[in-house]
């Protein structure tokens, strides 16, 4: 319980400093810098090495492009039924594509499944949804912003990630028997430091700016990717026989917020800004509620 506190209290923070303390500028990029820079790889480093390997991981990456597929077929088919523009199409496609799996996911799988979760977390987002931002998340940004996909600007992005370059180095290290005791001790303080920076950086940027016409939008948006999606992955991983903690953590990383990530890409392509912070902000406060909720549903 005082873990889940933890993310409500950093969450919160967040929210209070960026709205009366007045912080610095460029304070979000800075922190988010570290998490992706130092932080996530830190942790990468640590739990990769003690991951076993078990023949059901394939599904905690399954999920991931089952949850970005059928985003792009749902609101691709229905969104020109809908008279919606191209560009609200792609922001809904990302934005209900891509789950928080690392910012939200990995603070919520430990503090409802521990280490052993938060490390089967980590393989969902690093193989799973990692990819699915840096290949068809490019693709599709491109595609409804009217521009080319260029391949290798997407190859470049994917293997100079540090949590990619950490993920390689943990496969192989855990493949040799894993790291000397003295370095051991040495990457769980500094990937500690994930959860509640993590967090406060969300809260930071947290925004919320629902206009009449973009209710529909959002309530289907968050209808796939908190309900619709979840359910989805929990009936493929049920019917393959898939069980135990690797079902519940990768139905819980479908169910995750929209990606902090997929909205700056948004932002980026201009694929409707707007549309793609508010359902931003409304997934992550209703995923706060839903993902438990989701959990105690699974029998976490």
């Amino acid at each position: 319980m005082s873990a889940l506190l933890l993310l409500f209290v950093c969450l919160i923070l967040g929210v209070l400093v960026a709205r009366l303390a007045r912080p610095p500028a460029g304070m979000v990029l800075g922190i988010n810098w570290w998490v992706l820079n130092i932080a996530l790889p830190a942790l990468v480093l640590e739990l990769i090495p003690r991951v076993k390997f078990d023949p059901q991981l394939w599904f905690l990456v399954a999920v991931m492009w089952l949850t970005f597929g059928g985003a792009w077929l749902l609101f691709g088919l229905l969104g020109p039924r809908l008279g919606w523009s191209r560009q609200r199409i792609g922001a809904l496609i990302l934005v209900c594509g891509l789950g928080n799996t690392s910012f939200m996911g990995y603070p919520l799988m430990l503090a409802l499944h521990g280490k052993q979760g938060l490390a089967l977390a980590v393989v969902a987002d690093q193989l799973g949804c990692f990819p699915v931002l840096a290949l068809a998340g490019i693709v599709v940004a491109s595609i409804y912003a009217g521009r080319k996909p260029q391949a290798a600007f997407i190859m470049r992005r994917i293997v100079t990630f540090p949590a990619f370059i950490a993920l390689i180095i943990g496969v192989l290290v855990g493949a040799s028997g894993g790291w000397p005791a003295m370095l051991d001790g040495v990457f769980a303080p500094i990937g500690a430091t994930l959860t509640p920076m993590a967090l406060f950086s969300v809260g930071m940027q947290f925004k919320f700016h629902p206009g009449q016409r973009q209710v529909a939008a959002v309530g289907l948006g968050l209808g796939w990717k908190l309900l619709l999606a979840p359910l989805l992955g929990w009936g493929l991983g049920t019917l393959a026989g898939v069980g135990g903690l690797v079902l519940t953590v990768g139905v819980l990383q479908a169910a995750m917020a929209p990606m902090v990530s997929a909205a700056i890409l948004a932002d980026e392509y201009d694929l409707e800004p707007t549309l793609a912070n508010t359902v931003l902000g409304a997934g992550i406060v209703l995923s706060l509620l839903t993902v438990p909720l989701g959990n105690l549903l699974l029998g976490g």
